[in-house]
């Protein structure tokens, strides 16, 4: 009559003795790394991407070419630094942006697009045009990798 009680507690000290492997191995009951930051990886994609954008929108209104040059990833550091002052460059003396805002945060082929609305000054005159930034992952770090004319409709607001 004892056999079954010592396989019940054989058992169930092997069971214990493999959850307590199993969790110090980081096979069961660890968190992914994107959630020990406290935030899951689409959210701090999204983060991330509203954080270096509009850092880069706010060195454009301060012409700040160096703070608007470390948002980007060093391939494009070469290309920025020969057209960012440029009569067509996103810190070119003769205009004033007056205004900048993001307008749309999502999911792209190469990473997140963030389309942004910049309003710029010349003279007396003043436009609106969109600008849509792409924001990806390299290494540990985040930076813009492509900026282009255009972006997307803002996402209709959730309904209740």
């Amino acid at each position: 009559m004892r056999y079954p009680y010592r396989r019940s507690a054989a058992t169930a000290a092997l069971l214990a003795t493999g959850t307590f492997a199993l969790v110090g191995c980081g096979l069961v009951g660890g968190e992914p790394e994107a959630e020990q930051s406290g935030r899951a990886p689409a959210e701090e994609a999204m983060l991330k991407s509203r954080e270096r954008v509009q850092a880069y929108l706010d060195a454009m209104v301060a012409k700040d070419v160096a703070a608007g040059r470390s948002q980007l990833c060093a391939v494009l550091h070469e290309a920025f630094d020969a057209a960012a002052t440029e009569p067509n460059g996103d810190f070119a003396d003769h205009f004033e942006v007056s205004k900048s805002e993001i307008t749309d945060i999502r999911p792209g082929p190469s990473g997140q697009e963030v389309s942004t609305a910049v309003t710029v000054t010349v003279g007396k005159k003043k436009a609106t045009r969109p600008l849509l930034f792409t924001v990806t992952r390299d290494g540990l770090d985040w930076c813009i990798s492509d900026e282009r004319p255009g972006g997307h409709s803002p996402a209709p607001a959730p309904t209740p």
